[in-house]
């Protein structure tokens, strides 16, 4: 019987290896660090999005009767805006993104900062456009709160550095919880590009007849900046590059599966290709490339800030010591200036 139990033991059946294989692919084991680094950075993030991004809602107030409720809007009944709404919705979220982005309640103040938002952009995408560069960040608001306990091991840590206990004593501290939050934040962001696939084919008919098409060329007469007119005299130019989006959008799956400088080179194609359409058309996608953090060891990050804080902290000692020294030895070996000039007897 013992011997039977060992096997059983040492081999568990087909099912449970399958079960456990797809369990460290939804859910990883991450640090705790890498969560509350991305946690404040999605935070500080919303702040601005709603100041400089998605400041449109309480434009929108003004003009109720062309509120155009998206489906979850009409689910959830909401009513058009209002200036009064709309200001106290800045407010919440204001209030809650500052406390997400110092580190403090992180549940409590990342559900209240995933519900206001949620509103806020419901209505900013109510009003006849719907942009789709904001599906990552709104996912993340809404999953980063189901990692606060988790969290919360993460910010007990001693936070004498000066960087709120994010990479301290329990940055090796492994999470599925908080693996599970950024894995869902990380297939936001490939969808983002992979139904843009889907959506061109519908739209066009197939991915060929987007990428064959004058999209690019339209794109550049209607926004195009200054200093890229010249390619509308090289129109031949557009198709290959129109093919070369399709290409990458379509491989963007691979980022679930590539590790280290793979990885990181593959991102960083994306990044140059999101700075390549906003110098040239000036459209970013700047919520969405935040959330390719989600990707990325962020608690080297702030390991690498602790370092150069303690070398600091270090050297600025040192200088203080020295000083000291310096100025002992002078009063030591300094004359008495009250016996100047008098001769011993």
């Amino acid at each position: 019987m013992s011997t039977a139990i060992s096997t059983g033991a040492s081999t568990p059946p087909r099912a449970r290896r399958g079960t456990e294989r797809l369990l460290d692919v939804l859910t990883p084991a991450i640090p705790l660090a890498r969560l509350e680094v991305m946690r404040r950075l999605i935070s500080a993030f919303v702040v601005f999005d709603v100041l400089l991004v998605s400041n449109d809602v309480i434009g929108h107030a003004a003009n109720p009767e062309y509120f155009r409720p998206t489906a979850l809007a009409r689910l959830l009944h909401l009513p058009a805006v209002t200036p009064v709404l709309g200001w106290g919705l800045l407010v919440v979220i204001l209030a809650s993104g500052a406390l997400g982005a110092l580190g403090r309640a992180p549940r409590a103040s990342g559900v209240v900062l995933a519900v206001s938002f949620w509103i806020w952009m419901l209505y900013s995408q109510g009003y006849g456009y719907i942009s789709h560069d904001h599906v990552a960040l709104m996912v993340a608001v809404a999953v980063l709160p189901t990692a606060g306990i988790a969290g919360a091991r993460a910010d007990r840590v001693d936070g004498v550095d000066g960087f709120g206990g994010v990479g301290g004593a329990d940055a090796g501290v492994l999470s599925r919880q908080a693996g599970w939050a950024l894995r869902c934040i990380q297939l936001a962001v490939v969808l983002t590009y992979f139904y843009s696939v889907l959506e061109k084919s519908v739209i066009s008919g197939s991915p060929a007849t987007w990428a064959n098409s004058a999209v690019f060329a339209f794109a550049f007469i209607r926004r195009g900046a200054p200093w890229v007119q010249w390619m509308l005299d090289v129109p031949w130019l557009f198709r290959p590059a129109q093919w070369a989006l399709i290409a990458l959008e379509t491989m963007s799956p691979l980022a679930l599966f590539l590790r280290g400088r793979k990885l990181y080179a593959l991102i960083g194609v994306f990044l140059v290709f999101h700075l390549a359409t906003f110098v040239a058309l000036g459209i970013h996608f700047l919520p969405t490339v935040v959330c390719w953090a989600a990707f990325l060891p962020l608690e080297r990050i702030t390991a690498r800030l602790r370092r150069w804080a303690g070398r600091r902290r270090a050297a600025r000692a040192d200088a203080a010591r020295a000083s000291a020294a310096r100025a002992g030895a002078g009063r030591a070996g300094a004359p008495d200036p009250s016996r100047a000039g008098v001769e011993p007897e």
